[in-house]
């Protein structure tokens, strides 16, 4: 498994949720921004602890989440 240098994982941080190392800052929070429409300049500002650096971190943890789901079609139940 990577190690990341920005994303940490601990039962006892908002419940093992992934977030941003030294905060508490969920990573899914970031990455829905981005989806909103923020940009990584705006987050920054929201988020003074974060860096463009972790911000793409938690890009590529996205990724890489998801390259690693299996998808199973489903049969037309009409």
């Amino acid at each position: 498994m990577r190690q990341y240098q920005w994303i940490e994982a601990h039962p006892q941080v908002m419940m093992g949720k992934p977030v941003f190392k030294g905060t508490r800052i969920p990573v899914d929070l970031v990455l829905e921004k981005l989806a909103a429409g923020e940009t990584i300049e705006q987050i920054l500002e929201s988020h003074p602890r974060l860096t463009p650096e972790a911000i793409q971190e938690a890009l590529l943890f996205a990724a890489e989440l998801v390259r690693g789901e299996t998808v199973y079609a489903l049969a037309d139940t009409k």
